[in-house]
């Protein structure tokens, strides 16, 4: 069993944009250089991230932290999820982003370049309760379950999603296949049939995209934050191809709920009954599962203890 001091950290290699190894290299060299006491395993695959952070809850770690980005803490979240019947009571978790998507910690105010600063709120070891959200779908008719931190998306953000990674295994660089992500999808605006009954309200047509947001949900859930119990919802429908810049500007500026096809929601629970072909994703983890509904989402108030970074001097 580990000692209740030492920190377990799951390093993902595949996470994130070609110098995140050397960025991984300086993590650990401040890490020794403030005497942090840790263990690390480094995943073979983005796949693993779950099991190594499985065996780290298991092995009575206190304290675990997520090297990479958001796809790789959802990962890590589901397996400590998972794990909570055997998890000591003063359990907390935190990321060091070092991935393509850091979403959920741009969040708390670490770029990804603040590496130092993330340490320094892991050494301070300030605590807060988070909210969790929680799916349930099907998967070939098995009842499946996954949580979520960020957000789930269904239809083109899943789709940009998965082009990336696509991409990423085909050219090799997660930089280029970022921006071939963004030029092939930019005038993408195909709509599905999507049914959702957002607590008792109905809502079902052709949509474009469907965020539920636990957190910012990537600028599409900008006033969702993850501890007042709730989920934010945005209901995308197709905009004329000259109003896609309005929309991409309002993204970029958090202003996006102010773009006239975007139809916000909030809610404890939502269940989501068509999808038609959209793709389903969470925290940029594409879910395998071609007909996943019904699906039920809801959301885990104060599920888990986050490590707050520490405030710059």
């Amino acid at each position: 069993m580990a000692e209740a001091n030492r920190i377990g950290v799951v390093y993902n290699p595949h996470s994130g944009f070609d110098y995140s190894h050397k960025r991984w290299k300086r993590i650990r060299e401040y890490m020794e250089q403030k005497g942090v006491p840790y263990d690390f395993l480094q995943s073979e695959t983005p796949e693993s991230v779950e099991r190594l952070t499985k065996m780290m809850c298991e092995n009575g770690y206190h304290t675990i932290v997520v090297v990479g980005g958001d796809g790789s803490l959802n990962r890590a979240v589901n397996a400590i999820m998972e794990s909570r019947e055997i998890l000591p009571d003063d359990f907390a978790f935190s990321v060091i982003p070092n991935g393509s998507g850091n979403d959920f910690a741009r969040f708390w105010g670490v770029a990804l370049s603040d590496y130092k600063m993330a340490i320094d709120g892991i050494i301070a070891h300030q605590t807060r309760r988070i909210d969790v959200g929680c799916c349930t779908y099907q998967d070939d008719n098995i009842p499946q379950r996954r949580y979520f931190l960020n957000c789930i998306n269904i239809g083109l953000g899943a789709r940009l999603v998965k082009t990336m990674i696509d991409a990423t295994h085909i050219l090799g660089s997660s930089k280029i296949s970022l921006i071939w992500s963004f030029i092939v999808r930019i005038f993408e605006r195909k709509q599905f049939n999507i049914a959702l009954k957002i607590e008792t309200e109905d809502v079902a047509d052709k949509f474009m995209s469907v965020c539920i947001g636990n957190c910012h949900g990537y600028g599409q859930t900008p006033n969702s934050v993850p501890y007042n119990g709730l989920l934010d919802v945005s209901v995308i429908t197709r905009p004329e191809w000259w109003q896609l810049f309005e929309g991409f500007w309002l993204l970029g500026k958090g202003r996006f709920l102010n773009y006239k096809n975007v139809h916000p929601y909030r809610a404890r629970q939502i269940h989501v009954t068509e999808v038609d072909k959209a793709l389903v994703s969470l925290d940029g983890v594409v879910l395998q599962s071609k007909h996943p509904t019904p699906m039920r989402i809801n959301i885990q108030q104060d599920a888990l203890n986050f490590i707050v970074p520490a405030i710059p001097d």
